[in-house]
């Protein structure tokens, strides 16, 4: 007996949950997680700078100036201290968390402390401006107003240059030449080993000795390669991350990128995961340029904020619907489950249990929603009705409030609402056709 094919949905699905669960993608999401709490303490300080904005309220900026603003530059130092060392928490909780997974899941003696400071004395390797000058390498110095750079090290208001949101691609790289230098000396047993007697701190100093010199060594090595040939690591990467960068700050890159989520997701797979795995490093690096007068839609979480309201397909106002409205019994018991997870942008329960994840007659208002949301709230930004995104909010915050967050504006609330109410308009004929579909079956169950 032959064997029956396997379809092109079960080997993509294969294939996207091998992904999905890889150990980097892992890794690059906790890393993700970990940045959230240092932009929403910096969020909240640089809300504290810009209230003017927030509420032009007649007589409101007089009032701040001659109170809360006294103490504006205060505010600003702290958010410089969480998003101007951006790179270096992203980064650092990458090379942790990546550590830690093969400590586990490979049986290696690997400390994730260690490695996270290999990847610290590796990073700061990277981050000096050298050039070969005179039959020597030589750190860069600069004193114009646009470009100061003092021993190589280039700063700005919101402290040293690179290891801000500008240098989390960079860290990325380091971080995984940093794991693996340390994962290959320790499966060598590259390492010193101390008496059983010598205190367990002392023992880890010196077993980290090699692993660290030759993380030292290749990422030194790597340097003067690229400074010789006149660059570095960060002006190597920076042409594709700024190409990545570009195409996803256009409407068709973002609307692509929306697709792709929920075209995954249909499939059964976590889309937002493996999607946001890619452009994670783009958003941020996006929102601290906005902070410094740049003007990029893909920024911060422009997807909880204006797109996917309610979870992934934009299903706020379906879950509302099958609440109240729906007839059929199946649907109204899972609105009256999901109605308020929905509020935080939760709505597993709607996937699985509508379900969405592989029923075709719900496939084109799962991808077609969330792309009409998004439009409203690319055009609302973009055109300059609505503030640009400088702060990000957590994904949890509900609609209205999450728009307000992200752009520091009334606006932005108005907006993430008129989002909410487009993606429901494209899902209304589908979710009512599918309840009376239903309600027809039941119906017919009962009176067999």
């Amino acid at each position: 007996m032959a064997d029956t094919p396997v379809s092109f949905k079960d080997k993509f699905g294969a294939w996207a949950g091998r992904f999905s669960g890889s150990r980097f993608v892992r890794a690059i999401m906790q890393a993700g997680y970990s940045v959230i709490t240092f932009s929403i303490i910096g969020a909240m300080f640089l809300i504290l700078t810009v209230l003017p904005q927030a509420f032009p309220i007649p007589g409101f900026a007089e009032w701040y100036a001659s109170t809360v603003g006294r103490f504006a530059t205060l505010f600003q130092v702290v958010f410089n201290s969480t998003m101007g060392i951006l790179a270096l928490v992203f980064a650092g909780t990458f090379t942790y968390t990546y550590t830690g997974i093969y400590r586990d899941e490979e049986k290696l003696d690997l400390n994730p402390l260690n490695a996270l400071w290999m990847f610290v004395m590796a990073m700061f390797i990277t981050v000096p401006q050298l050039v070969w000058k005179g039959g020597m390498i030589q750190a860069v110095t600069s004193l114009s107003k646009d470009n100061i750079i003092g021993g190589g090290y280039a700063v700005s208001a919101g402290g040293i240059t690179r290891i801000a949101s500008v240098g989390i691609f960079t860290g990325l790289v380091v971080g995984w030449i940093t794991v693996q230098i340390y994962r290959f000396t320790i499966k060598h047993d590259w390492r010193i080993k101390m008496p059983e007697s010598v205190p367990q701190g002392v023992s880890n100093s010196f077993s980290s000795l090699i692993p660290g010199a030759c993380v030292a060594i290749v990422v030194t090595l790597l340097n003067m390669v690229l400074v010789l040939a006149g660059t570095d690591i960060f002006k190597v990467l920076y042409i594709p991350f700024s190409f990545i960068s570009n195409i996803a700050d256009t409407w068709w890159g973002f609307l692509i990128i929306i697709f792709l989520i929920h075209f995954l997701w249909w499939f059964g797979v976590h889309g937002s995961t493996i999607m946001s795995s890619f452009y994670t490093p783009i958003v941020l690096a996006n929102m601290a340029a906005n902070v410094d007068g740049a003007n990029h839609f893909f920024a911060g979480d422009p997807m909880n904020a204006f797109v996917i309201i309610g979870g992934a397909g934009a299903t706020l106002g379906v879950a509302l619907w099958l609440a109240f409205r729906a007839k059929s019994a199946q649907l109204r018991e899972i609105g009256k489950v999901e109605i308020v997870p929905a509020l935080f942008n939760i709505n597993e329960p709607i996937l699985f249990g509508l379900p969405i994840v592989y029923n075709i007659q719900l496939l084109i208002p799962f991808i077609c929603a969330p792309l009409a949301s998004g439009i409203v709230g690319y055009v609302g930004v973009s055109s300059g009705l609505v503030p640009k995104i400088i702060l990000q909010q957590p994904w949890p915050t509900p609609v209205g409030l999450s728009g307000f967050i992200a752009t520091a504006s009334w606006k932005g609330a108005v907006l993430s609402i008129l989002c909410a109410l487009t993606s429901f308009v494209v899902w209304y004929p589908f979710i009512r056709r599918y309840d009376r579909t239903l309600l027809k079956n039941e119906q017919a169950a009962v009176n067999k």
